[in-house]
């Protein structure tokens, strides 16, 4: 179901989402005629940037939906939980959510270890989950919906760039776990494709925050350009610690994750300028229909920077609520296989469709740089897939599939 972006932005300018929808009977996962959906978000805790966010904008798109009459012709209603970055509450909240509180549908979760403890909790629920974070890829699961950036999304991308318009020595920065080990490995084969070669490769655990050590490592291995897959605040300080080593300039920089929660308007502009970023939104992105979202979002009295996180967010309850329209029902068996159909929406930066095999997203992809606290777009990547479980992930042909796969790099 393709919603046409000329009457989504009508939509947005009047506060509205879509249509009203035809109505339906209620179903068991109900409360009277309300529709309950579930958010479990990280609202407390060292994670709150992302979870405030993401909290805000499904606030924001249930609103939309009501004021167009609900779905199906009934009203929406949140159920919400604070997880409070707390990983072992992601279990609970699932179980409330979809015991007490009748959840049709869960959206929520930051870090891949939450992720993996609600998962499978909502799935022996029969409650569709949705996953809205960049993420190191390799889900594999039916009642799961990704709309998150993979590595193999963002790193075709930032590769042959940096390669083609810098040079061909890379230096590799990242997490030591999962996303960032695995990113070091589609660099690698990225870089052999396109030419150029991997010149240096160092993993941090989540609280490292000093890295002189390092940046004297990169000095002399001399690479045209670092790519850095950093999680977390204190990640975070690399860029006041490679500015004031006088290398900003000198090597180009680009990062997977940089500005996910509005770093670049925290940060003084001498440390972020000429950050390269790539990834499926930015606020900044100059399009009609993004302006009218944006415009409809201050206006609801949001303030937060909405980054690619806030907006896979969005994205996600566009995406179940296209598919009850289509399948008429609020029946898992009944939405799975809609979301399963092709199903496209015409978000605020573009078409988003849903790969039926692999339940992960294709998007266009922006590559951007930053410039006096802002993103300027410098590239475009046409309807980018996901490739990261390319010959191992059906989900049309195997729907029983339950388990996260390693991408074969």
């Amino acid at each position: 179901m393709n919603l046409n972006r000329r009457a989504f932005t009508g939509s947005l300018a009047s506060g509205l989402l879509a249509a009203p929808l035809a109505g339906l009977s209620s179903l068991a996962r109900a409360q009277g005629n309300e529709i309950v959906i579930g958010s479990i978000q990280d609202m407390s805790g060292p994670l709150q940037p992302f979870g405030r966010g993401k909290s805000n904008v499904l606030k924001f798109g249930v609103a939309q939906i009501n004021a167009a009459g609900g779905l199906l012709g009934r009203p929406l209603r949140i159920v919400e939980y604070d997880t409070q970055s707390n990983n072992q509450l992601y279990a609970q909240f699932g179980q409330q959510l979809a015991l007490r509180d009748k959840a049709v549908v869960a959206f929520g979760g930051v870090t891949s270890a939450a992720r993996e403890v609600v998962r499978p909790v909502l799935r022996r629920a029969n409650v569709p989950y949705f996953y809205n974070m960049p993420y190191e890829g390799g889900v594999c699961d039916r009642n799961t919906v990704l709309t998150g950036v993979t590595p193999s999304h963002a790193l075709r991308t930032i590769v042959p760039h940096l390669i083609k318009n810098h040079g061909k020595k890379l230096y590799v920065l990242g997490a030591d776990y999962n996303f960032g080990q695995l990113s070091a490995k589609w660099i690698r084969r990225l870089a052999a494709e396109h030419g150029g070669e991997v010149v240096g490769v160092e993993l941090f655990p989540m609280d490292a925050a000093n890295f002189n050590t390092t940046i004297a490592k990169i000095q002399a291995a001399a690479p045209n350009a670092i790519i850095n897959s950093f999680v977390g605040p204190a990640h975070g300080s690399f860029y006041g610690q490679w500015a004031a080593s006088g290398m900003k300039g000198k090597v180009a920089l680009a990062s997977q994750t940089f500005g996910d929660v509005g770093e670049h308007l925290l940060m003084p502009k001498e440390i972020t300028n000429g950050v390269i970023v790539c990834t499926n939104y930015f606020e900044e992105l100059d399009m009609p229909s993004n302006k009218a979202f944006i415009k409809a979002y201050r206006d609801a009295g949001h303030k937060d920077y909405v980054s690619n996180t806030t907006m896979n967010e969005y994205v996600a309850l566009r995406l179940w609520a296209a598919a009850v329209a289509k399948a008429g029902s609020l029946d898992r068996n009944a939405v799975l296989k809609a979301l399963e159909s092709n199903l496209s929406i015409d978000a605020p930066h573009g078409q988003v469709a849903l790969d039926p095999a692999t339940h992960h997203c294709t998007y266009d992809m922006y590559l951007a740089e930053v410039r006096d606290g802002g993103y300027r777009v410098l590239d475009k990547s046409r309807a980018v897939t996901a490739i990261d479980m390319v010959g191992q992930c059906d989900l049309v042909k195997n729907p029983n599939t339950n388990q996260q796969f390693e991408p074969r790099i």
